[in-house]
């Protein structure tokens, strides 16, 4: 009984959240049973074009170090931001989600062969956060009991919070600038006087993530026992027997 409602619980979680941190979970776990090593997963460019190692375009997001409190802390924002993501403004537009995670990552993949960026997973994260904060404005945070701030806010206090842990600022800028990108491309930009949508989610992906669901027809009326004309003639004569009797 435990095992089937964990199941239940889990397949209510939106199917981008579910496969995105389930193979966040699984990557780290294998890194930590010493069933991949971490150098077999982070972002190379050398060994992408001249060894064809493909994998590294999608494993970089996947990892997010060993197993500790780094580690669960961007679990439980991933989480729990693409979750309200999912659910909230793209409730119902599953493929356009999959748009913006192919949008930022393809952006982020371009910034790292300019900059050392090994592992893209933390500023996916940031990415994700910062545009569910821009969409939700007016929603005040507490981050930890310290402090009490506006939605809008709080991927710089993350960006604070990962200074002190010692990681890469180089990361965290990244991941909220492309968020910021991805942003005013979608939100802000075709509300402008000579504004357009520039990202438009290809058909094949709505019908793959969200096929339009089949239009019940009424059924029609039983025509069998309805006579031309529209009116039962013999009818009217037996509910009035007298009529016409002058």
């Amino acid at each position: 009984m435990a095992y089937q409602s964990l199941l239940q619980e889990y397949m209510l979680i939106p199917p981008v959240t579910r496969v995105y941190t389930t193979a966040c979970v699984i990557t780290t776990l294998a890194v930590q049973l010493d069933l991949v090593s971490p150098f077999q997963l982070y972002f190379n460019p050398t060994l992408i074009l001249y060894r064809y190692q493909i994998w590294r375009f999608i494993t970089t997001f996947l990892f997010f170090g060993n197993l500790g409190f780094n580690f669960f802390f961007n679990m439980i924002f991933t989480y729990r931001y693409c979750r309200m993501l999912e659910e909230g403004s793209f409730r119902g537009r599953t493929a356009d989600f999959v748009v913006m995670f192919f949008f930022g990552a393809v952006l982020m993949i371009f910034c790292a062969f300019f900059i050392n960026l090994l592992f893209l997973g933390q500023a996916f994260t940031i990415m994700i956060v910062y545009v569910w904060s821009r969409r939700n404005v007016f929603i005040r945070l507490n981050f930890f009991g310290l402090m009490n701030f506006q939605a809008p806010y709080l991927p710089f206090v993350l960006l604070g919070f990962s200074v002190l842990l010692g990681n890469a600022i180089s990361v965290d800028l990244v991941g909220m600038a492309i968020g910021h990108i991805y942003f005013f491309l979608e939100d802000v930009w075709p509300r402008q006087s000579r504004g357009q949508k520039l990202l438009k989610t290809p058909k094949f992906l709505k019908k793959l993530f969200d096929p339009e669901p089949e239009r019940e027809y009424a059924p029609l009326p039983e025509l069998a026992n309805v006579r031309p004309g529209g009116f039962d003639w013999r009818r009217r004569d037996e509910d009035n027997p007298n009529e016409g009797n002058g």
